[in-house]
């Protein structure tokens, strides 16, 4: 690619990115004076393979550290909260109406971080003593991802333990390149933290990637497979990829060398997501997972697709900011149900063009692996 059509492509990304609001910080230390409180508090445990930074505002750098650092931060939703918006400052935050950290507590060591865990989860309900962990996607500072995990959490209504995997993102649009390098190095990180989670007392572990975030899980979910570690990934009670930025052979040989991947494994696509087309062109015209041009491929290694194109613009974000997947989610459950192994889809939903696409709440539409499909069908020809 020349450095001319290179500059092009960052110009218009830096003009897309121009809404995106500033860029975030924490608020640590927290101060009272104006006596604002925040909405709600939402505990957030992070294992992270950013260096440790002086500035508590920041206390992760976009430096690499070869070893996991842990903490636990309190994250202020603000009163003003939209579902589906991160609502920050770049300045200090007012926890009226930023999101901000309450408080922010390092853990210098894996037995005491695990020791922290097991402790969350033993004062939630017994079905919601799972561990739910989100790596997030592309640009984004320390501040950004953390806040986007306590949204997720909070508007998601997701009880579980949050615990959030930070790889060393440069957080600059220019920088895609050293995050797509950050994302290979962050890989190890991630697996050692799903091996953490899976010596916990959780009952199960939900694993969440966003964009290049995916990418660190499918290779850290290769880095296990190929070490081994058959008794971590069977922990793993479903993944979910929103938006991978991920060549999509890249990503078949991936799942080649998993060999038997965690299920339910879903991936949220969009035909309208314009940041992972300009990722193509960066790659020289090779599609991307998330762009969803690769349905049947998916299917056939076991995968369920749902395309959300025509849900609330079909955005690169759109899993985490769209209230119908909200509603989907928060009333029905629909999506979980659609994913279960024990039974046919959900009774809210009916099946389409014979079996092979279930059409569900407004135009959301899961494309179920042919695993599911073949059994459906089964089921059906013996009735």
């Amino acid at each position: 690619m020349s450095s001319l059509r290179l500059s092009v492509i960052v110009i218009i990304l830096l003009a897309l990115a121009g809404c995106g609001g500033p860029r975030a910080v924490l608020g640590l230390p927290t101060t009272s004076s104006s006596g604002a409180e925040p909405r709600a508090i939402v505990p957030i445990y992070v294992a992270t393979t950013r260096a440790r930074s002086d500035n508590l505002s920041l206390p992760y750098s976009a430096e690499r550290s070869k070893t996991l650092n842990f903490a636990k931060l309190d994250i202020g939703i603000p009163q003003n909260h939209v579902a589906g918006r991160v609502e920050k400052s770049g300045r200090t935050p007012d926890p009226s109406r930023h999101f901000s950290a309450r408080t922010y507590q390092p853990i210098a060591e894996r037995q005491d971080f695990i020791r922290q865990l097991n402790v969350a989860l033993a004062q939630r309900a017994p079905e919601n003593r799972e561990i739910f962990i989100f790596v997030h996607g592309y640009n984004n500072n320390f501040a950004d991802s953390v806040f986007r995990n306590a949204q997720i959490s909070y508007d998601y209504n997701i009880k579980s333990v949050s615990l959030h995997y930070a790889w060393p993102s440069g957080a600059s649009i220019p920088l895609y390149v050293f995050d797509r390098d950050s994302a290979l190095v962050g890989r190890r990180g991630l697996a050692e933290t799903i091996e953490i989670a899976a010596e916990t007392n959780a009952t199960r572990i939900i694993l969440v990637g966003h964009s290049m975030g995916a990418y660190v899980v499918t290779e850290a979910l290769r880095d296990l497979a190929l070490r081994g570690r058959t008794s971590t990934l069977k922990r793993l009670g479903g993944v979910v990829l929103a938006a991978p930025d991920i060549d999509v052979d890249v990503f078949l040989s991936q799942i080649d060398d998993i060999g038997d991947t965690p299920r339910p494994f879903a991936i949220i696509v969009s035909q309208r997501d314009r940041a992972l087309g300009f990722s193509r062109r960066l790659a020289g015209g090779h599609p991307r997972v998330g762009s969803g041009s690769e349905v049947a491929a998916l299917q056939k290694r076991d995968i369920a697709v749902i395309d959300v194109s025509d849900i609330d613009g079909g955005r690169h974000s759109v899993f985490a900011s769209s209230p119908t997947l909200m509603d989907v989610v928060n009333n029905d459950a629909l999506m979980r149900s659609l994913l279960r192994e024990d039974q046919a889809p959900a009774r809210q939903t009916t099946l389409a063009d014979g079996a092979s696409v279930i059409e569900g709440a407004a135009s959301l539409i899961v494309f179920l692996p042919s695993r599911i499909l073949g059994g459906i069908a089964q089921a059906a020809a013996g009735q």
